[in-house]
């Protein structure tokens, strides 16, 4: 049943998606994020509904292409060469045959967010493409709240089956991403039970995060709130919402729990961190030898056994800026980091530049949103390995949509 309602869903947006690229842009995301196949059990479960997905969205530029142009942004030019760099350090990866299976993957992903930033041009299509990517992580949120409330807090919550966000650590870091772009949503809709919803979602996210048991997820919180907390109007009702739930949601949860969070502070007897420790070290010491690092998948024996200190403890490396490093060599890290500072920049450009007159309040917050979720994804990717998930780049997507929206609003470029 969940087959065939699924095929029918998206052989129905299908037409509409080839005739308008931002449709096809928004069916991909959906289709990349949520991996709503991942969940059927018969044909559906192995279908490439994201490679016609992205067909689609390919036949459609075709069609319009007079209509459309890239916004170079910087941080646009920095995407763009950072995935080329990705191409050169696979041509000199040390598993070339996987390393290519991977990048393959990842140029996929790339591709589709320029054909976003190209195709989202309109407010309309901008808080579509927002809704697709907050509903697309927040279902599982939704579920892994009550999840965790029904279990006392005693079991994890675990992302969908296949794709990016399967394990615990990664579905925690994209609730946490995914929480200020709710937040937007609810502070621009002017129906009260859409606001009242989003809120409801949010407090499940937040506590479905919590019930990951990801201490890299929590201390992600912790930095988002405290961002939050900086970037509100109303300083005093945000902080006391803020430290109201979190303290709510620590009461609940079980000792086990609090035991496990505590371990942060005692990383050197946790052997679950120490195993992370040495793969970034051995990430360090590959980027050390080779200028373009290892490629994609490096974490095998053979590779432990040349540059870990203990070649015996094989774990990935758990975070996005030492994963990179020891793919890409210190100029991949140098693109990457670029990549989200230019990104940071842009929000606050955006941020400031709606304050004009007339002023703007959508973007405004859009950016405001937009800068806390980046923060949450720079401190709890320190802990894990999300370095090319789609969400944090359809952020960078929003953001220069917003700032095409803004230049085109005004006929000029914002000094």
């Amino acid at each position: 049943m969940r087959d065939i309602a699924l095929s029918a869903v998206f052989l129905a947006v299908l037409p509409f998606a080839i005739r308008f690229t931002w449709v096809a842009v928004l069916l991909w995301t959906w289709i990349s994020i949520m991996n709503p196949h991942k969940l059927a059990f018969g044909f559906a479960n192995t279908a490439p509904f994201a490679a016609v997905a992205a067909g689609a969205a390919l036949i459609s530029l075709v069609f319009n292409r007079d209509r459309f142009r890239l916004p170079w942004q910087p941080v646009v030019m920095a995407l763009t060469v950072f995935t080329l760099w990705m191409c050169v350090t696979t041509l000199f990866a040390i598993n070339p045959d996987l390393s290519w299976l991977q990048l393959s993957k990842v140029l996929k992903i790339q591709l589709m967010t320029l054909v976003a930033m190209i195709a989202l041009r309109e407010r309309k299509h901008i808080e579509l493409f927002v809704w697709i990517n907050i509903l697309s992580v927040g279902f599982y949120g939704f579920k892994g709240g009550i999840f965790t409330i029904a279990t006392g807090g005693e079991s994890r919550v675990w992302g969908p089956p296949g794709g990016f966000i399967e394990g615990n650590n990664e579905i925690a870091l994209a609730l946490v991403v995914a929480l200020p772009l709710m937040n937007y949503l609810r502070l621009v809709d002017a129906r009260k039970w859409v606001r009242g919803g989003l809120l409801l979602l949010m407090i499940l996210c937040v506590v479905a995060a919590v019930g990951t048991q990801s201490r890299g997820a929590f201390l992600a919180l912790l930095a988002m709130g405290f961002m939050l907390w900086m970037r509100s109007n109303s300083k005093v009702l945000t902080g006391t919402a803020v430290v109201l739930l979190g303290f709510a949601v620590i009461a609940f949860m079980p000792a086990a729990w609090e035991q496990r969070m505590r371990t942060i502070q005692s990383y050197e007897f946790d052997t679950s961190a120490m195993g992370r420790i040495n793969a970034w070290w051995t990430t360090f010491n590959l980027a050390n030898r080779r200028p373009t690092g290892g490629g994609f998948e490096i974490y095998t024996p053979e590779i432990f056994g040349l540059y870990a200190p203990d070649p015996s403890n094989i774990k990935v490396a758990h975070s996005i800026y030492f994963s990179v490093l020891g793919e890409h060599g210190y100029i991949g890290l140098l693109l990457f980091l670029m990549v989200w500072f230019l990104a940071l920049r842009l929000s606050r450009k955006i941020r400031l530049a709606s304050l004009m007159p007339p002023p703007q309040q959508w973007t405004h917050d859009l950016a405001v949103m937009c800068q806390v979720s980046l923060v949450g994804y720079a401190v709890g990717g320190a802990f894990l390995s999300l370095a090319y998930f789609d969400l944090p780049y359809n952020i960078v997507v929003i953001l220069v949509a917003a700032m095409r929206w803004w230049e085109a609003q005004r006929g000029q470029r914002p000094p």
